[in-house]
């Protein structure tokens, strides 16, 4: 039987998926470069491991015999998407990660024909915002005469993680990006936009997200544009490289993540639907290893896709205790 590897499981996230994944069944192992903490979390869990770096080809082509799928959960993903998604490739293993950096979905749709070619799939991004925002916004289209844009909010809660952060910093200074006629382009940088997300309106910024590519990709929307709401320790400041792993349990229990997606349609009518989840880390760990699941239960088609168009948009509401509230 195939497994699921789950490479970068001893970081936060990835720690956190196998978790899930190894609870619900799924035939595993886990991967990574630190033999000491991957064997430790797999005799924890009952699971297989493997030990390797990325640099040499046919190390990591060996490593992934017996893997039907691939979740890559070891950033920053700048070094390490490109490499496992051309050794899933090689591989027949069809490829799935946590990123929020929108260069790998670039990537992934450069790759889409090769990937086709070799029965592949590429999933980025199967946990996350990329699930949450698209199942949201693929809702709130389903719902609109003729939609033309689509602005998608989220309310980030609580701290970020060491790796978040660092995607962040990097996501905060790069260039403001929008989707217009169907085209990525910049954006006015320091726009801000009000969104209710349950408690009245809010001061939103502006930001690029990969839910520019996954979500036009999903609808053909041709207008998109992405705005966050952050609220607790907000953007931590300092050397990002001594932050703790990430928010403990209890921290992830007291906050939820909130988010919105406004769909602007014929005449200029609006529809607006709002999404109520756990906490991020919490959702993205849980969905990733769900999509794990069912990809490698037979749910996949290749080339580059997105979770919503996958799985449809009702995927997010299976995750944890998610709902949709349409206003």
């Amino acid at each position: 039987m195939k497994k699921l590897m789950i490479y970068g499981a001893t970081g936060y996230t990835g720690r956190m998926a196998a978790q899930h994944a190894a609870a619900a069944g799924t035939p595993l192992v886990l991967a990574g470069r630190n033999e000491a903490a991957l064997a430790s979390l797999a005799a924890s869990l009952g699971v297989e491991y493997r030990v390797f770096p990325l640099g040499d080809t046919m190390v990591v082509d060996h490593a992934l015999r017996g893997v039907g799928v691939l979740l890559n959960c070891a950033g920053p993903f700048a070094a390490t998407a490109e490499i496992l998604m051309r050794a899933g490739m090689r591989n027949g293993v069809h490829y799935l990660d946590v990123a929020a950096e929108l260069d790998g979905y670039r990537l992934a749709e450069l790759l889409d024909g090769e990937a086709r070619a070799a029965g592949v799939m590429l999933l980025p991004g199967s946990g996350g915002s990329v699930a949450m925002l698209g199942c949201l916004a693929g809702h709130a289209v389903a719902r609109s005469l003729h939609p033309s844009h689509i602005r998608v909010a989220m309310h980030v809660s609580g701290g970020l993680s060491r790796g978040s952060a660092v995607s962040a910093m990097a996501s905060v200074t790069a260039e403001t990006l929008a989707r217009t006629g169907g085209k990525l382009v910049a954006s006015t940088p320091g726009a801000i936009r009000q969104f209710d997300f349950g408690s009245g309106p809010v001061d939103c910024f502006q930001v690029t997200l990969p839910d520019l590519v996954t979500i036009w990709r999903a609808t053909g929307v041709p207008g998109i544009e992405a705005f966050v709401h952050v609220t607790g320790e907000g953007f931590p400041q300092g050397e990002l490289s001594a932050l703790p792993d990430g928010p403990g349990e209890q921290e992830r229990l007291a906050n939820r993540y909130q988010a919105v997606a406004e769909v602007t349609g014929a005449g200029g009518a609006v529809v607006r639907s709002v999404l109520d989840t756990v906490n991020g880390y919490t959702f993205t760990a849980t969905a990733a290893a769900e999509a794990g699941r069912r990809v490698l239960a037979g749910e996949h088609r290749s080339g580059f896709q997105t979770p919503a168009g996958l799985f449809g948009n009702g995927f997010a509401a299976t995750i944890a205790d998610t709902t949709i509230t349409d206003l």
